[in-house]
Formats: C-alpha cells, structure tokens, sequence
C-alpha cells in the first residue's frame, strides 16, 4: 500500500511534465488557402493538398505517430488481456473466486453477482499498468489530454463502478440463460446481449454521461438558432441545444445527436465551440445530424445482431472445446459455472481482434454517408476541410488503403476533405458563397 500511495504521488507531481498542447499548431479560424478558392477551373486535388498543407508538418508528424501507436496498442491489448486470462484460469484463481461466492450465498444470481465484482475488481488492478500508459501518459504525453492525474483516476473509479453494477447485472442474466438452457443458450444468451446493447445505445448519452461532464443548455443565442434551423431544415425535431464541459478531460473535439423520442437532445462539447469556426460547427453538426436522419444507431444494432449472433456460435464450439481439453485442470465444472467467465474473455478477445478490420469497415461506411449527408445538409465544405484537420491531431492524415481499411473506423482526413472539395467542386463551383 505505502509503494501504491508513492507512486500516485509520483503521477500526480509529474504530470505538467506530459501536458503538452497542440493546439495552437491548427488553424483557429477558417481561412480558405488560394488554390481551394472558387474558380472556373477548380482543381479537386490542388484544393486538397492544399488543405493538408494548412497542417504543420510537426503536427502532422506528432498525429502519425500517435496513430501509428495506437495499432500496436491494439495487439499489446489483446495480448496483455490474454495473458491475464490465462493466468486466472491456469493458477485456478477463478476457480477460488466462484468458491469465495458459493459460500456468501446459496442464491445464484447473487454468486455470479459476487463473482463478477471480484473478477472487474483483480483484472481492473492487474490492468492497471497498460490502462494508466494508454489512458493517462500517453494522452499527455501527445498533449491530447488536460486532467491531472487525481481527476483522471476519479473518472476511472466511476467507470469501473458502472462496471461493476451493470456488469452483475449483465452476467448475472448470461448465466442464467445458460443454466436454464443448456442447449439453446448461445442464442438466447445472443438475444440478452443485443437487448442490453440496445438500452445501454439509447440511454448512455443521456443518463450515464452527465456522471463523468456537466451538461448545460447552450448559452448562446446566435450558434443556437443556428444550429436549430439545420435540424429543422433537416426534419430533427430538437428545441435545445446543450453543451458538455469536455474541456476539463480533453482537447478533442466532438458533438452529438443522440437518444430515443424525449431523450433526443444535441450535444456539443465546449472544444468544439471555443476551437472551432462557425462554419465548421456547422459542418460538424450536419455530420453528427445525418448519424440521426439516416438511422445509423439503429442500423449499427442491426449489424450488430450478426456479429454478436457469430460471436455466441463461436463461443458455444470454443468453450465446449476448451472444457473437454482443461477445463478439469482449471476445476471448471460445466459451462453455467461463473469460474469460466475468464476463458469466455479469452475467446470473446480473440474473436473480436480478427474481427477489426470488419467492424472497422462497418463504422466507416456509416461515417462516410454521414460526411456526405452533412456536406450537403451544412453547404460547409471548407468548415469540413477544418475539421479533419482538426480530427488529424489524433488520426493520420494520410495512411494507404490497405492501413485505412484495417485501422480507421473514420475516413481518414485526406479523403475526407478530397470528398468536401469534390463536392465544392461540383455544387459551388465560382459562387462559393452562394447557398
């Protein structure tokens, strides 16, 4: 406990070392370079490298290789989770926990409960290491990130009690359809997990993330009337706007056109207002509105239905092959037994790290018909140009199609402003400020 103490001390003392800003290496307002002006000769590739020139080239080198970091972050994740896995079932330390639980209580439901909080509760303390890097260091350290350590570490508690509690009750369901179904429990347990997915999509945004930012109603008149009539104009029945104090976690910036009937609200984060032009709040928010217009969340859970319909037939073979090979050298009794939960992450990690590129792809596509409904919706293309220069102090700008096709769930910012001239392109041509 006393080294534990120490080195929060250490953190929290050495973190203004990492609070580097990149901020000031982007434009600040919109300023449209000479070769993506209007002209009767507009040249759709001049004006996109010439909007990719508006990015420093230490900014850019800086995004690169924060990007580039993160794919290796993908596999030292999934490897990192593996071996934790595997060293829970091998030293039979799940084995101890789900008996720890039989003798709290006789009431299942209430064992896997028990289980499950020591199970986030040790992997939370053995992930801690990784987690602190990528989540804290690391963000600092590439100047993405503005909390000091003490701040930082209360939002992680917070998330690991959400956690904790849904999670109880999540498994706690799983189990149950597993032991009431033995034979049909993968697609049930299918079922249980979509319908949980589903409350968690609609609800999050409105009732989960005031827990971590302060939300308010927009105070600003002009932006709000603004903002208002591109819903309108675009059939989103909104009557605020509001507003998240994201500042005091991050400098990224972002909004929102989220929830279900009354829960539907318009959220911008407070980087978005301060850093950004008026016309690329417009564009953004004409993105952010298409998500909503064109049914992406519901869409997305559609899609999502099939993977987690593959994932649950992956997951019936594997752990009845798994079983028959260790599981009496891990003291797994059978598969409603709450000790197999560590080998049900093992698999599930496995499943999901292959499955990168494709769920990738899957929320690529809907960002790109996104970008193109809000282009035209906003009639913003240079405020978008701003924006994913903006979104390149976190992603590569220009990675190769075989690189953008396994790591970018967004289109990556070249061709994201190549589309936005394209359009100026064809839609503007020598009116540019003509709507």
């Amino acid at each position: 406990m006393k080294r534990l103490c120490c080195l929060l001390l250490f953190l929290a003392a050495a973190t203004p070392l990492f609070a580097q800003s990149v901020q000031s290496a982007m434009p600040a307002k919109l300023t449209t370079p000479p070769a993506a002006q209007p002209s009767a000769h507009f040249d759709v590739d001049a004006a996109t490298n010439a909007y990719l020139a508006e990015m420093p080239a230490a900014a850019r080198a800086r995004s690169d290789a924060y990007f580039e970091g993160g794919y290796w972050l993908i596999l030292w994740d999934f490897l990192y989770g593996a071996v934790i896995a595997l060293l829970l079932l091998s030293l039979r330390w799940s084995a101890r926990m789900r008996d720890l639980a039989e003798r709290t209580t006789r009431f299942k439901p209430l064992q896997t409960a028990i289980y499950w909080i020591e199970y986030t509760i040790l992997t939370a303390i053995l992930g801690a290491p990784l987690a602190i890097y990528e989540g804290y260091f690391r963000e600092h350290q590439y100047g993405l990130a503005t909390q000091t350590f003490g701040p930082w570490m209360v939002d992680q508690l917070k998330a690991l009690m959400l956690t904790v509690v849904f999670g109880a009750i999540v498994t706690a369901a799983l189990f149950g359809v597993v032991r009431r179904l033995p034979r049909t429990w993968w697609l049930w347990g299918a079922l249980v997990t979509f319908l949980f997915l589903t409350f968690g999509v609609l609800v999050g945004p409105v009732y989960i993330l005031p827990l971590f930012n302060k939300v308010t109603r927009l105070n600003d008149p002009v932006l709000t009337a603004r903002i208002l009539r591109l819903a309108r104009a675009n059939g989103i029945p909104a009557k605020d706007v509001f507003m998240m104090d994201a500042s005091k976690q991050t400098t990224r910036m972002s909004a929102n056109v989220s929830g279900f009937g009354s829960t539907m609200r318009i959220t911008l984060n407070d980087n978005l207002i301060r850093r950004a032009s008026p016309e690329e709040v417009q564009a953004v928010m004409g993105h952010e509105m298409g998500h909503y217009v064109l049914n992406h969340v519901y869409k997305g859970l559609l899609e999502y239905a099939v993977v987690i319909f593959i994932w649950f037939a992956a997951l019936k073979w594997s752990l009845d092959w798994a079983l028959a090979r260790w599981g009496q050298r891990w003291r797994i009794r059978e598969l409603g037994d709450t000790a197999i939960l560590p080998l049900v992450v093992l698999v599930s990690s496995i499943f999901f790290f292959i499955l990168t590129p494709v769920l990738n792809t899957m929320v690529r596509t809907a960002e790109r018909e996104a970008d193109m409904y809000g282009i035209n919706a906003s009639r913003q293309p240079d405020g978008f140009a701003q924006a994913a220069i903006h979104l390149a102090e976190y992603r590569k700008m220009s990675p190769g199609p075989i690189e953008e096709w396994i790591f970018f769930d967004h289109p990556s910012g070249r061709n994201r402003i190549r589309a936005a001239m394209n359009w100026k392109g064809e839609n503007l041509g020598s009116d540019h400020n003509t709507p």
